[in-house]
């Protein structure tokens, strides 16, 4: 199941799922309890939003081995995690709002898991029924601010700053080796799969599980490959996943 979060004419703000006739609205939520309306719309009746809105954004820092050389820094031996707050979360075609404390901007396109339990202390073996789905992600970074800082916190934090969408995708295979490919007005600047991970699915969340408890709707960002760079006003900003779809994000002035 592919399920969305749509603003329609028809019923404002609900979630919804795709169907070959469109997109069925719900009522509730796929996160505690929803259940489908006769009601289909158009996709030209539905603007997307981002398809969650999570209590936190774990992130997960150098996870791909060359992203980590092209940073100047070893692979770690551990997942590397920092918070993104939830405030940062904007939806496809909303805009990436370049702040004036910034000179350089960076886009890291990144595969989102999406949790669908509470989960604390779970084992590796165990994670798969704690996830709902994976959805695509633009870890946005301030790179001069995070130079600066010496920490990642402002850097990665500013509002408009995580782009999700354009939907979560409930039957994605993460053992399978996905594409993960992000364009900047239409110039590919990052390749790779999901294969290159040092840190798998199964591994972070159950790591992650062990500091935090991930509630229903929170967010993991599995880490970026290489080739990040430099977005500037009027850019187009794609992040393309195999199986998840194309999620477009302008960039514009704050």
């Amino acid at each position: 199941m592919k399920i969305v979060r749509v603003d329609s004419a028809v019923d404002d703000i609900t979630y919804g799922a795709v169907e070959p006739e469109g997109i069925r609205l719900h009522r509730g939520s796929p996160f505690v309890a929803w259940e489908p309306t006769e009601t289909i719309i158009g996709w030209q009746e539905a603007r997307l939003l981002a398809p969650v809105i999570p209590t936190k954004i774990v992130c997960v820092g150098k996870n791909y081995a060359e992203h980590a050389a092209e940073m100047g820094s070893e692979v770690p031996d551990r997942p590397i995690l920092f918070l993104k707050p939830p405030t940062a979360v904007i939806g496809p075609l909303q805009r990436i709002k370049l702040p004036s404390d910034s000179e350089e901007v960076h886009h890291e396109a990144e595969l989102a898991i999406v949790m669908g339990r509470v989960t604390r202390d779970v084992a590796i073996e165990d994670v798969g029924p704690h996830i709902m789905g994976y959805t695509a992600a633009n870890d946005v970074t301030a790179r001069d601010l995070q130079r600066l800082d010496g920490q990642w916190t402002r850097a990665k934090g500013f509002d408009t700053f995580c782009p999700l969408g354009p939907v979560i995708d409930t039957e994605l295979d993460p053992q399978e080796s996905l594409s993960i490919v992000c364009r900047v007005n239409d110039e590919v600047r990052q390749s790779a799969t999901t294969a290159d991970m040092v840190f798998g699915i199964g591994e972070l969340v159950s790591y992650i599980s062990r500091v935090m408890t991930l509630l229903p709707g929170d967010v993991i960002l599995t880490g970026t490959p290489e080739g990040v760079g430099p977005i500037d006003v009027g850019d187009r900003v794609e992040v393309e996943i195999e199986g998840i779809g194309l999620l477009l994000n302008p960039v514009a002035e704050r």
